[in-house]
């Protein structure tokens, strides 16, 4: 059966695209919700990590799927998520068509870059186990809301989906790496739960043009400041601090694009000592000055 090219890979004819990442210039992410009919895929030898989210499944199917010696036959239920290592190949089959399914790929500079920042001993992108048909709440709370910003974008929903990302790359780390190579040397450190977390994050975009302190965010979160640091690090992979810079980033770019405020006053709303320190930031962020964006935006 010959294949189609959609973004990061082949698919049969029997595979409909619905929705894509392409346009939508998300640089550690590219996602993909497809409705896949009964299929036979030769040897997929995928370059990105992949998850597989069921968005809308068919308890009449089955997925089998054979890859690194491996035979995996699953259901894929509503939720159910799938895992592949970028590298290694893989054949799937699909027994009877599964409505909706979301493809999520993380390239494997997102991993690099949470190697660098975590000190991890190993690449991780190649040490992702294989998984099929398995349930996460993490990683399908955080698809779902990936696919909530794919289907209806929001001014802030490429910097909220760049997080999102490094939140999934983490939480592959964390639970589902090749040996455990990759877990925290510490087992004592696990990341943030959701509703802590969810309650830091909304402080945290409620008062985006105000002083955030760390002990401000540690108290919400109920732990201590150094606990704190570290726990929102593994829940986001990345730090408080870049973070929160990001966040006030989208916003200034939300005020440049309304343009009912001044480039200073933007620029003290985003915690800037100055309007030149803020048109620095803002350029090596976005390759644009302040001006020039604004402009491109009206």
């Amino acid at each position: 059966m010959p294949l189609q090219t959609y973004g990061v890979r082949k698919y049969p004819p029997t595979s409909a695209l619905l929705a894509s990442s392409v346009e939508l210039g998300w640089p550690t992410i590219s996602v993909e919700l497809r409705s896949h009919g009964v299929c036979e895929t030769p040897g997929i030898v995928p370059q990105h990590v992949e998850i597989c989210l069921v968005v809308d499944g068919n308890k009449d199917a089955l997925v089998r799927r054979t890859g690194a010696g491996i035979y995996e036959e699953a259901m894929p239920r509503t939720g159910a998520i799938w895992l592949s290592p970028a590298g290694l190949g893989k054949e799937i089959a699909i027994t009877a068509p599964i409505p909706q399914t979301m493809h999520l790929y993380l390239p494997t500079a997102l991993f690099t870059r949470l190697q660098d920042d975590f000190n991890l001993p190993v690449a991780p992108a190649h040490s992702i186990h294989y998984a099929a048909g398995i349930r996460d709440e993490v990683i399908e709370h955080v698809g779902g809301s990936i696919l909530s910003e794919l289907t209806h974008q929001t001014t802030a929903g490429r910097m909220y989906v760049e997080a999102a990302s490094l939140t999934l790359g983490a939480r592959l780390l964390q639970k589902y790496c090749d040996s455990g190579v990759c877990a925290p040397t510490d087992t004592s450190v696990h990341s943030l739960d959701h509703i802590r977390l969810r309650r830091v994050l909304d402080y945290i975009a409620a008062n985006i043009e105000g002083d955030i302190t760390l002990a401000d965010l540690a108290g919400i979160a109920g732990y201590s400041i150094f606990h704190f640091a570290r726990k929102f690090a593994l829940a986001m992979g990345v730090s408080r601090h870049r973070y929160i810079s990001r966040m006030r980033l989208e916003n200034a770019m939300a005020q440049l694009a309304a343009g009912n405020l001044s480039l200073t006053e933007i620029a003290l709303n985003a915690q800037f000592s100055s309007q030149a320190s803020f048109t620095r930031a803002f350029h090596r962020a976005t390759g644009m000055t302040p001006g020039e964006y604004q402009r491109r935006r009206r």
